[in-house]
């Protein structure tokens, strides 16, 4: 089990420390990125990325009687946008596609994607309304991220 989770750690770490910016999503660089080996031999950089990540909801669009149960939901929903905008900088997007053709011509299109991955450090560093939107702004520290994996020991 503590294998498993050094390997699910090191995918992780190793996803964040690859990863570049797209969308709702970016990632400060430093420029030297040097890499040393630890005594359990797991590398560990000089200098980590810091991974951000952007989520939105409708107030409008919210369940709820009243403005203020309709800006709390938005509030959890633009919440759960950026953390998963910040699971797809952390271990990418699966995406299914399907085409079905009959004669040569298209009957069918379909296209899935699917994130799902556990996040860990993260923190919010801002939530705030923009008209009829409500906007929740996420940061991961990199170098957090790995400080917590070597508290519980897994590498």
């Amino acid at each position: 089990m503590r294998k498993c989770l050094a390997v699910a750690a090191l995918s992780v770490l190793a996803a964040a420390l690859a990863l570049g910016s797209s969308g709702c999503s970016s990632m400060m660089r430093n420029a030297s990125m040097a890499v040393h080996y630890t005594d359990t031999g797991v590398n560990e950089l000089d200098q980590y990325p810091i991974l951000r990540a952007s989520g939105y909801a409708v107030l409008s669009k919210q369940k709820g009687a009243t403005s203020t149960e309709k800006q709390i939901n938005a509030m959890r929903a633009s919440k759960m946008e950026a953390y998963r905008e910040l699971t797809e900088q952390l271990v990418g997007v699966y995406v299914k596609a399907k085409n079905r053709n009959g004669n040569t011509v298209e009957r069918s299109d379909t296209l899935t994607t699917e994130v799902e991955g556990m996040v860990h450090g993260a923190r919010v560093v801002r939530q705030y309304p923009i008209g009829d939107t409500y906007v929740t702004e996420l940061e991961l520290d990199t170098k957090r991220l790995y400080d917590l994996y070597q508290i519980r020991g897994v590498f």
